[in-house]
């Protein structure tokens, strides 16, 4: 890491599924951390939770707690973010939210290292980590775009249980116990069973017929990329998985690029590994991709219903980087040029 350097960090919402892997991240990546603090509600002050082979004793967020804090990892609520960001940013601290809470500020910049980090210089203190299917998109985008543009995306993302939290991870396990030993599995945290199933919902309707998820992607995709007018559309499902989102995308190009010339482009870009050779039964899935931080691509081919079509497959674990991975990436680039 190319500075001498060590800040104090905080992770907000340290109990939750995505603030402990900030936690576990922080530490296999050697980040400069001259201290950690665990902050969570009052009801988990005093409880424990592990961090670099040992363990750190929760605190509660209060208006205090941001007090020597150099950068501040927000892994809570939309409610908590509001309410507790500008406090951390006003008391000196780097705010890094990862709700949607911020996002689509005008002041904030929305963040994907590989793609536009220069953004990075705008922020007035806190700095938004986008959707966990919007950092995948787009970190395949960005070099198509800058090789052959692009005109049109449609995508259709399979989200695994995670994305919504532990709950519904401890669910889906439940559900397939429950199903396996022949009883009744019972449905509390999604509106349907979600095991031996998939669900094309669960997240707040529009009054157009999309969904916030589906609109999250397309919204964000085009502030990262700066690209206002972009035709986006999106349909989220969630799958029975319990790590890593995958996303089908069909892309339209302004210039025409081949299959293998795709594969060669993204295969040379950062954040990006092509698995690609259906003949050998070589793709990226979920269950292989879990733990791992980069952007996994596979099932490229030049689409035959458009003239500059693309259609790819593409993988990453959404709890790295779709979440946290992402966001201690922010953090590393402000340690390169920007504290």
């Amino acid at each position: 890491m190319p500075t001498s350097k060590r800040l104090n960090v905080a992770v907000v919402g340290a109990t939750g599924i995505v603030g402990q892997a900030l936690l576990s991240i922080l530490a296999q990546r050697y980040f400069p951390a001259a201290s950690v603090r665990a902050l969570a509600s009052e009801r988990s002050k005093g409880r424990s939770v592990p961090y670099n082979g040992s363990s750190i004793t929760l605190e509660a967020i209060d208006e205090k707690a941001f007090k020597g804090i150099d950068v501040a990892l927000f892994a809570a609520s939309t409610d908590i973010a509001l309410m507790y960001a500008p406090i951390a940013a006003e008391a000196g601290a780097l705010v890094i939210d990862n709700s949607s809470a911020w996002r689509m500020k005008e002041n904030v910049p929305l963040v994907v290292p590989e793609v536009n980090p220069k953004d990075i210089r705008d922020n007035e203190g806190i700095i938004a980590n986008p959707n966990c299917c919007a950092v995948p998109l787009t970190v395949v985008l960005n070099p198509l775009r800058d090789a052959v543009g692009v005109e049109r995306v449609l995508v259709s993302t399979y989200q695994s249980a995670s994305g919504a939290g532990r709950a519904l991870v401890e669910e889906l396990e439940e559900q397939t116990k429950a199903i396996a030993d022949g009883t009744k599995p019972q449905v509390v945290i999604y509106p349907y069973q979600l095991a031996y199933n998939v669900v094309p919902g669960g997240w707040h309707p529009e009054a157009d017929g999309f969904n916030e998820e589906e609109v999250k992607i397309a919204n964000e995709t085009r502030k990262i990329m700066h690209m206002p007018d972009l035709p986006i559309a999106a349909t989220c499902v969630r799958v029975p998985v319990p790590v890593g989102h995958g996303l089908s995308a069909f892309i339209e190009t302004t210039r025409r690029i081949s299959a293998d010339e795709v594969r060669t482009l993204l295969g040379s870009s950062p954040g990006i590994l092509i698995e690609d050779d259906p003949h050998a039964k070589i793709y990226p899935t979920p269950h292989h991709v879990a733990g791992k931080d980069e952007v996994y691509v596979g099932r490229i081919r030049n689409d035959p219903s458009s003239k500059n079509g693309l259609a790819l497959w593409l993988v990453s674990d959404n709890l790295r980087k779709g979440a946290a991975l992402n966001a201690i990436q922010i953090a590393e680039e402000l340690i390169k040029g920007f504290i």
